[in-house]
């Protein structure tokens, strides 16, 4: 019989025995981006995330790298909204000036941009209507103007989260005829039509105006067919797989690691981050432990990259010491 206590008895021994270990090189914080200037404006269900203009940006970048951030994933809010989203694929779009800023100040750092139309659609939705209903394959050209746009503004990673069937394949083609074969492409391959999504709306001001994103994203009661959504994305083109959201698909994650080689993304998303800073705000955890447990369980469930609100949080901490 073992005493399994012994591998525990201390912190030295624990640290060498540990299995999993959280990499803050392979952790990414989101920022959201607006036009103008000086402006720096609060989004109350995410306590300590803002909507910055991008002389703003370039400073709140600036910290986070000097913590030791290496990447960074866009999101763009535009001053106007229509029904072919042309603000998401303008040469002038606020995520593609927002980007030009970015790699001439840093070049080093890694910036990865969010591919969807439905923060700049009046809509909110994630594709084009026709009549009462998303038209997929009508929506997958204005995705890849909107991936080739950033590529071009010198994206170094493109990131799809529209769930259109077949959008990889466009965005690939596209990027492959334009001469940006080094734009790698995460694909949100599996993303669930999850409640936790909420304080995110917000941010990006991209609720629906009517109905819901059932048709298009996933039924969380499912997780065969999140493998069949990533293979196929997969041999369409894309580099990277993404679950969405992360703590309460840990199994999911974990299906897609055993049964894929290519890296795999889960993102701690807004609603996961808005109940721990409410909690921690109410003093019912300890927000620092919790934060560390959580990621810890996404990295042990086959997470090799995490996509998380408290990335920049997590920099100033001294996560080892536990």
């Amino acid at each position: 019989m073992s005493r399994y206590r012994l591998l525990r008895k201390n912190k030295a021994m624990r640290y060498l025995v540990e299995e999993t270990r959280l990499n803050v090189n392979q952790l990414i914080q989101p920022f959201f981006v607006i036009e103008g200037s000086k402006k720096k404006e609060t989004i109350v269900s995410m306590p300590g995330i803002y909507r910055f203009s991008g002389d703003l940006l370039l400073k709140e970048i600036e910290k986070y790298i000097k913590l030791g951030g290496k990447a960074g994933l866009f999101f763009g809010l535009p001053n106007k909204k229509d029904d072919l989203a042309r603000g998401a694929y303008s040469e002038t779009g606020v995520v593609q000036k927002m980007i030009r800023q970015v790699k001439k100040n840093f070049p080093k750092f890694l910036i990865m941009t969010d591919i969807c139309l439905c923060a700049y659609t009046k809509h909110g939705h994630c594709g084009i209507f026709d009549g009462e209903k998303i038209d997929n394959d009508k929506s997958l050209p204005l995705l890849a103007k909107m991936a080739l746009s950033h590529a071009g503004a010198g994206a170094d990673i493109v990131a799809p989260s529209d769930m259109m069937d077949f959008r990889i394949a466009a965005i690939r083609k596209a990027l492959e005829d334009n001469h940006f074969k080094d734009t790698a492409i995460l694909s949100y391959a599996v993303k669930y039509a999850s409640a936790y999504y909420g304080p995110f709306r917000e941010a990006a001001d991209s609720k629906p105006s009517s109905g819901d994103r059932k048709t298009y994203q996933m039924d969380y009661a499912n997780s065969r067919e999140a493998l069949k959504e990533a293979k196929q994305d997969i041999v369409e083109g894309a580099d990277m797989v993404m679950v969405k959201p992360a703590l309460a698909y840990l199994d999911i994650v974990s299906l897609l690691r055993h049964s894929l080689s290519v890296p795999i993304v889960a993102y701690n998303v807004s609603g996961e981050y808005a109940m721990v800073k409410a909690a921690a705000q109410k003093k019912w955890i300890n927000e620092r432990d919790i934060v560390l447990e959580n990621l810890t369980a996404i990295k042990r469930a086959g997470a090799d990259i995490i996509i998380s609100y408290h990335t920049q949080e997590i920099l100033s901490w001294t996560i080892n010491d536990r």
